[in-house]
């Protein structure tokens, strides 16, 4: 299995599917890993393009180390792919938590390998209720997924796998196939690093990341969200980069990959190639 090693000596392993057209890095949500891109990235690499996806320090295959569990290194893992790889005329697709890993990046290492950039039911611009943030998401709520982390998180999993990450709860309709694998890659995932990840996603300031982003950029974000609220993510993030284009699914929930992943894979293809 390919994998690349960082500068403290982490592995990162890394998928890379299809021809040598435009490059397409999707970044995964917390706390998954490369497989829930698995069906994107197929269908990119069967229409031409170059499909690469990670797992993130202490995610899936790539190393569980004790530190490094926050943005700032998720970023520079994120770089020292891109330089392994000599990636270039990058699109840059992150979902919920990798949306704010793709964004620091951008506020760490720039565009100069970007040619553009997806945020999918992301996490930015800040989850975390402040004083200057009131539009954001009360402590308690991280507090409750840290708790349930440290207690049980094997039943932490299912329970989001059941409730609010597919938007079960609201329908009862969502396969148990999409559930399983959603506990399963969780699963894979470090205690530590998974544990340290929920600060990472929630209380991470990416305004400052955003105010960087100099290119071509789509925001795709289901008003039913249950996990990233529309108001507090994606509608914010979409007003803060200058010329984004905000793409809304009425009615979907935050596991947009999975949930609305035709309409997802046309939306991505369109905007690659155009």
């Amino acid at each position: 299995m390919p994998y690349i090693t960082t500068d403290d000596g982490a592995q990162i392993f890394y998928k890379d599917w299809g021809t040598a057209g435009t490059p397409v890095l999707l970044s995964h949500g917390w706390p998954l890993n490369s497989d829930a891109w698995d069906a994107a990235a197929l269908f990119l690499a069967e229409h031409g393009h170059r499909a690469i996806a990670h797992d993130r320090r202490g995610h899936g295959r790539s190393s569980q180390t004790w530190g490094g569990n926050e943005m700032d290194t998720y970023a520079d893992d994120l770089a020292c792919l891109i330089d392994a790889l000599d990636l270039r005329d990058l699109t840059l697709v992150g979902h919920s938590t990798g949306g704010g890993e793709i964004v620091r990046y951008i506020g760490r290492h720039g565009t100069s390998r970007v040619a553009k950039l997806v945020l999918v039911s992301a996490v930015p611009p800040l989850m975390l209720q402040t004083d200057d943030n009131p539009e954001g998401l009360p402590i308690d709520v991280f507090d409750g997924i840290r708790a349930g982390e440290k207690a049980d998180r094997s039943q932490l999993y299912r329970d989001l796998a059941d409730g609010p990450f597919f938007g079960h709860n609201r329908r009862n309709d969502v396969d148990q196939g999409f559930r399983d694998a959603f506990w399963l890659q969780s699963m894979a995932s470090g205690h530590r690093g998974a544990h340290e990840c929920i600060a990472a996603f929630s209380a991470t300031d990416f305004r400052p990341d955003l105010a960087k982003v100099d290119v071509p950029t789509l925001v795709i974000h289901g008003d039913d969200d249950q996990i990233v609220p529309f108001d507090v993510g994606g509608k914010r993030s979409a007003a803060m980069v200058d010329g984004a284009t905000l793409t809304v699914y009425e009615g979907s929930s935050h596991a947009l990959p999975d949930t609305d992943r035709d309409r997802l894979h046309a939306d991505l293809l369109a905007f690659v190639d155009a």
